[in-house]
């Protein structure tokens, strides 16, 4: 019998993409909501270094890191696979899945900061995805390295979903028509699929919790400024 639990946030892009990865495989899982500021003893339990989440636990065994987490799903269950047969195309996706993976956090900083430190920001993401819209091969196939969804679309899910939040608080629009074209139908045709679609926190909820979000982050900006 397999035994499937995952530690999450709901407002958590990285919890998202354990979620979608076993939607994906059809995979039944056991879910449990964690609330930050007051953490289960389970999940410190599994996951005492970071004491964060997504923690998946499987048959006892427990991991952390999101895409750590999906590799592993991925190599579990090999039904709906999320990288190719072949072995230059599954490197090349692991490859746009780091580059993703590592530039995510520093996406995200504009939304962490204003001011100075946000134009900065605004204009290191603009270029990251530049990246992506030109060098990962979306002008070619539907999904970053084929036409089905796959590992490194997973890792970028978060702008498909997060992303428009975050930009709607902030008052800023990356992904158009005109400037991400590539872009612009990979984040239609990633919300088209089911177990995406049918898997996503709703809307409304997510702008009002990232809008206090951005409030601490902002009030933790400014005094970390001023002390030094």
């Amino acid at each position: 019998m397999e035994d499937v639990k995952v530690f999450g946030l709901w407002s958590s892009p990285f919890t998202q993409r354990v979620i979608w990865a076993l939607k994906l495989k059809g995979v039944s899982y056991e879910y449990y909501g964690e609330d930050l500021a007051n953490k289960s003893n389970m999940l410190l339990k599994y996951n005492p270094i970071y004491k964060k989440v997504p923690v998946f636990v499987h048959n006892g065994k427990p991991l952390a890191e999101s895409m750590v987490i999906v590799e592993y799903i991925e190599e579990t269950w090999s039904q709906m696979p999320l990288l190719s047969q072949d072995a230059y195309e599954r490197s090349n996706v692991r490859f746009w899945s780091k580059f993703i993976e590592d530039k995510s956090m520093q996406m995200m900083e504009f939304f962490v900061y204003d001011g100075e430190r946000q134009e900065r920001a605004i204009k290191e993401t603009l270029e990251t995805l530049r990246v992506i819209e030109n060098q990962s091969g979306l002008n070619e196939k539907m999904f970053i390295g084929g036409n089905t969804i796959g590992l490194a679309d997973i890792a970028l899910g978060w702008v498909a979903h997060t992303l428009p939040v975050m930009e709607e608080i902030v008052g800023v629009k990356f992904i158009t028509t005109d400037a991400f074209p590539n872009l612009h139908s990979w984040v239609k045709n990633f919300l088209e699929i089911p177990a995406v679609k049918n898997n996503l926190p709703p809307h409304e909820l997510l702008v009002e919790y990232y809008r206090e979000k951005r409030k601490v982050f902002l009030a933790m900006a400014f005094h970390h400024h001023h002390r030094h």
